[in-house]
C-alpha cells in the first residue's frame, strides 16, 4: 500500500535554475596502500527555496559529499556549480570568499564564544568583518535572527546560561544571519534529545517557508529528513534513491518510513 500522499504548502513552486549542481562527483582517500572511494559518481541539483536532505548511515558519503558541495573539500573528480560559478575553477582565496559571501553552515558542535552573549554570538560575522552590529540593518537582521529561533528572551544569556538545544538554536541563528544563498546543515541535532532537534528542524523550516532559504541537511534520522521537501539515501557513495515529499506543513516521517521500508533501507 502506498502511503498516504501529505498536505502540501500552496504558494510553493520550484524554480526551473537550480541554485547549486554537483556533476559526477568522485572522492578518494589512501588510506594505508589501498584507495577509499568516499564517493562514485554523485550527480544533483538543488533548486532555490528547496529543503533537501541527504540521508543515510554513518559511513555512507553524506557528509563528504556536503563537504565538496560546501566547498570545504574539492573533490577528485567532478564538478560542484553554486550559483553558476565553477568551484572547481576558483582559487583557495575565491573559494573561501564564496564560501563565507554565500553560504552558511551548522555542524553537531555549536562553537560557540562563551565569554559572548547571544547578540554577540550572532553577531560575530559581522564583527570578525569589522561591521558594527549595534547599527542599522545589521543589528535589525541580528534580531531578526534571533527572533527566528525563538530567543529574543535571552538575547543577552551567555551560553552557560542556556540549555543545549538553546544553544544550538544560537549556532543556527549566527548561520542565517548573513542571509546566506545556502545553508548546510550537518547532523545539527545528532547531540539533542527529541524536544531540542525538533526545535531546530522547526526553526530551518520556518526559515526555508518564511524567508526562501535554501537548506542542504545532512542526517541519519528519518524524522529529521521528513521536514526536507526532497531525500536524496545516500549509500556506498551514491545516491541510491530520490524521494519527493514536497513542502508540507505536516512533518510526519510515516510516509518517508513506509517509502524506505518498500525500498529495503
Amino acid at each position: 500500500m502506498q502511503p498516504a500522499t501529505p498536505s502540501i504548502v500552496p504558494g510553493f513552486a520550484r524554480p526551473t535554475t537550480p541554485i547549486l549542481e554537483a556533476r559526477e562527483l568522485a572522492k578518494s582517500y589512501p588510506l594505508g596502500e589501498t584507495v577509499v572511494d568516499a564517493l562514485r559518481g554523485v550527480s544533483l541539483t538543488v533548486d532555490e527555496g528547496e529543503f533537501v536532505a541527504l540521508m543515510g548511515p554513518s559511513g555512507s558519503g553524506k557528509s563528504t559529499l556536503l563537504q565538496l558541495l560546501g566547498g570545504l573539500d574539492r573533490p577528485t573528480s567532478g564538478v560542484v556549480v553554486l550559483e553558476g560559478q565553477v568551484v572547481s575553477d576558483l582559487s583557495d582565496d575565491q573559494v573561501t570568499r564564496l564560501r563565507r559571501d554565500r553560504t552558511g553552515f551548522v555542524f553537531q558542535s555549536f562553537n560557540l564564544i562563551p565569554l559572548l552573549d547571544v547578540t554577540e554570538n550572532v553577531a560575530l560575522p559581522f564583527t570578525i568583518a569589522g561591521q558594527d552590529p549595534s547599527k542599522g540593518d545589521i543589528a535589525t537582521r541580528i534580531g531578526e535572527a534571533i527572533e527566528l529561533v525563538d530567543l529574543t528572551a535571552k538575547a543577552h544569556h551567555k551560553p552557560d546560561q542556556l540549555s543545549v538545544g538553546e544553544q544550538q538554536r544560537v549556532a543556527v541563528a549566527r548561520a542565517l544571519v548573513t542571509r546566506p544563498a545556502l545553508l548546510f546543515a550537518d547532523e545539527p541535532t545528532g547531540n539533542l534529545d527529541y524536544t531540542s532537534g525538533t526545535e531546530i528542524l522547526d526553526a530551518l523550516w520556518r526559515s526555508c517557508v518564511e524567508r526562501h532559504q535554501t537548506i542542504v541537511l545532512v542526517t541519519h534520522d528519518s524524522k529529521a529528513a521528513a521536514y526536507a521537501d526532497r531525500v536524496l539515501v545516500i549509500g556506498d557513495g551514491r545516491i541510491r534513491e530520490t524521494i519527493h515529499l514536497g513542502r508540507r506543513a505536516s512533518h510526519d516521517a510515516t510516509p518517508l518510513i513506509a517509502r524506505l521500508a518498500q525500498l529495503g533501507l
